[in-house]
């Protein structure tokens, strides 16, 4: 029962962490913030566990653990209502388009204003537009509630992973933990795949359904202005959370411990021997509960931690994992947005594909490994090797990503010239050309369209066009000036563009099966070494000190690596854009498009580099959990050889006296003594 409560908490906690991942580029439009912030809002969920882990881990696991874990879950819930709040404090989302008649009328927009009345009509308007609602909303940074709302739920997601595997661990025996924990991380990695695709759904839904009406919207969802409906799933993903806490509150303080460990804990390996043949070891299975000493606890907290911090082995574990969890943290936040850019799918489709393909590899390479390691025994030595081989297996494939680029979309003014000319510009005047000149064109809007000859217009004013037909989705625009200077061969008199990106080319589309299906396996060879690599870090530690080195690799993990990585990787992305949107006020707001290319080198090259560093690390890791071992081996052998001698004494001694007990009781019986005074 524990473990069905624990992995629907895993589950509960995966989903809900999954979706934030799959809402980054949602929140980035909406609150109108560059990537780096979007990595702080990541972070926070980190920032939070900083705040208890130590002490949850220490102090709850002297407590009632599932109680704590049930309060947790609650926080969780919580945490994520809080983070949809600010779509019901803020207005409805607007975004730049230059369809601004009404849909039901007849009447057409300029798109190119003239240097006449309406022009500076049209130019006054969009010198006052940026300032309407400025004050108002820069008051209060809606995103700071997304923030919080993460924050609460990294506090309460502290107590699940150390006190419930821990609990696992002291309940379970020996031979079936290592499939117990690995099926409940299995089965928190199903939390993932329907966490996005939750997200895929929300990504397909615009953002005020219900309020507005669709077919005034003249965006579809692979632009980049669109804006799904992100609050929808947090509010999902709240109520399967508050709904996991609820099984916790009737399960027990303690189970029924296995004799093996019941056992190892209070008796010598030679007690343990005979005690494991005799009728009363089932009378010894539970262990005695004893009353919580806070004062006592808090007196040996700190020597603990010493003694824990002083192995090397250990340390040498958090230093490795801390730099592949960077490298593991930075690559999945920012995946689906490398797969919306690079290979210009839809935020919808890009989560679709992770929670479809890539998580269910993972989690078949978790069980495996779970099964692998149960399979054929492997020891403390054997774990390691198998997965430190998985990782650079999978490390050397990874490389192949390299290789799978796509070309920069084709954007006259910002990869390309009006002229056709291919070259990057990530200055504003480079979008002004003679073809639009006579235009009052603002180089800040990002209402692109796609002309006739295959190339993207950041607006039909900076294409040229001087006129439109139809209405919402269906508007094209004539005339257009700047279409004509790039296209090739004969011109006709009225060349069109329509609403939206041109789709990216052939090449790109027959590069990104290719991409998902090295992903796939790379992620299920990986993910191969995932549990012995933690059931090492198990095995190393005494048993005393397990719920504690579990929160520290838990703290350190997050503290290092979950809240920096998405922050630096999101500021490196930041620095490949090529396009910035601009928000109410006229400051800089979400990338429009980023150089695909620096894109890549970037995000994998920072991926790669901080897991070849770690590699390094493994090799002084080897070393001292080698010598680890052999003094482990050494002792026991020293230990054995002791205790057989002890016992062989007492043997002696118990035969000695059982023969003086035969020989006294034979006299005592015998029918001719005589007794005299």
């Amino acid at each position: 029962m524990f473990l069905a409560a624990l992995s629907f908490a895993y589950f509960s906690k995966a989903l809900s962490g999954s979706y934030m991942k799959s809402t980054i580029t949602q929140l980035e439009r909406r609150f109108d913030i560059p990537s780096y912030l979007i990595g702080v809002i990541d972070g926070s969920f980190e920032i939070g566990n900083l705040l208890v882990i130590a002490f949850v881990s220490y102090f709850g696991a002297k407590l009632h653990r599932p109680k704590i874990i049930a309060i947790g879950c609650v926080l969780m819930s919580f945490g994520t209502f809080l983070i949809a709040m600010p779509h019901f404090i803020l207005g409805r989302y607007k975004f730049q388009s230059s369809v601004r008649a009404s849909m039901n009328s007849t009447t057409t927009f300029g798109p190119c204003p003239a240097s006449s009345a309406e022009s500076t009509q049209a130019g006054d308007k969009a010198s006052i537009l940026p300032s309407v609602g400025c004050e108002q909303e820069s008051s209060v940074s809606m995103w700071i509630y997304v923030f919080l709302g993460n924050v609460l739920r990294g506090i309460g997601e502290t107590p699940v992973h150390p006190l419930g595997i821990s609990y696992i661990d002291d309940y379970a025996r020996s031979e079936n933990a290592a499939l117990y924990i690995s099926c409940v991380q299995t089965i928190s990695i199903i939390g993932p795949v329907f966490g996005y695709l939750l997200g895929s759904l929300c990504a397909k839904i615009y953002v005020d359904i219900g309020y507005v009406n669709m077919e005034t919207i003249t965006i579809t969802p692979g632009d980049a202005r669109w804006v799904g409906a992100w609050w929808l799933g947090y509010l999902i993903a709240g109520a399967i959370t508050l709904m996991s806490a609820v099984p916790f509150w009737f399960l027990p303080k303690s189970l029924p411990m296995p004799v093996d460990k019941q056992l190892n804990a209070n008796c010598t390996p030679v007690q343990t021997r005979f005690i494991k043949d005799s009728p009363s070891a089932m009378e010894h299975k539970f262990r005695p509960e004893e009353p919580a000493n806070f004062h006592q606890m808090a007196k040996e907290f700190v020597p603990t931690l010493k003694s824990l911090l002083g192995s090397p082995v250990y340390i040498t574990y958090l230093c490795v994992t801390i730099i592949q969890f960077n490298s593991l943290i930075g690559m999945v936040t920012y995946k689906p947005k490398y797969i919306e850019q690079h290979y210009g799918q839809s935020a919808s489709k890009a989560n679709f594909l992770m929670g479809t393909v890539n998580i269910p590899a993972v989690a078949l390479g978790m069980f495996s490994g779970g099964v692998v390691m149960k399979k054929f025994k492997l020891g403390v030595m054997a774990a390691a090797k198998f997965s430190f081989g998985t990782s650079l297996l999978g490390y050397f494939l990874s490389l192949f990503f390299f290789a799978m680029g796509c070309d920069n979309a084709k954007v006259a003014g910002i990869t390309m010239s009006y002229t056709g000319v291919e070259g990057l510009s990530y200055q504003q005047p480079s979008l002004f050309s003679e073809c639009n000149s006579g235009c009052l064109c603002s180089g800040s809007d990002w209402d692109p369209v796609c002309g006739e000859n295959g190339i993207t217009y950041v607006s039909p004013c900076l294409a040229g066009c001087t006129s439109s037909t139809g209405a919402g989705r269906n508007t094209v625009f004539d005339q257009c000036r700047c279409v004509a200077v790039t296209g090739a061969g004969s011109q006709p008199s009225n060349l069109t563009a329509s609403l939206g990106h041109c789709p990216i080319r052939d090449s790109c589309d027959t590069m990104f099966p290719y991409f998902l299906f090295l992903s796939v396996i790379t992620s299920f060879i990986i993910s191969l070494g995932g549990t012995p690599g933690f059931m090492l870090l198990i095995r190393c530690i005494k048993p005393e000190f397990k719920s504690l080195a579990l929160g520290v690799h838990t703290l350190a993990t997050r503290t290092l690596a979950g809240i920096p990585a998405p922050i630096y990787f999101g500021a490196v992305i930041d620095t490949t854009c090529l396009k910035w949107g601009i928000t109410q006020c006229g400051g800089r707001g979400a990338c429009r498009i980023y150089n695909t290319t620096a894109y890549r080198v970037v995000y994998l090259g920072l991926t790669m580099g901080l897991r070849t560093v770690s590699f390094f690390l493994c090799i002084l890791g080897f070393t001292l959990l080698r010598r680890h071992v052999k003094q482990e081996e050494k002792m026991a052998l020293t230990n054995g050889n002791v205790e057989m001698e002890a016992e062989s004494l007492r043997k002696e001694e118990s035969n000695s006296s059982l023969h003086c007990d035969q020989f006294v009781r034979a006299l005592d019986c015998n029918p001719d003594r005589e007794t005299r005074l």
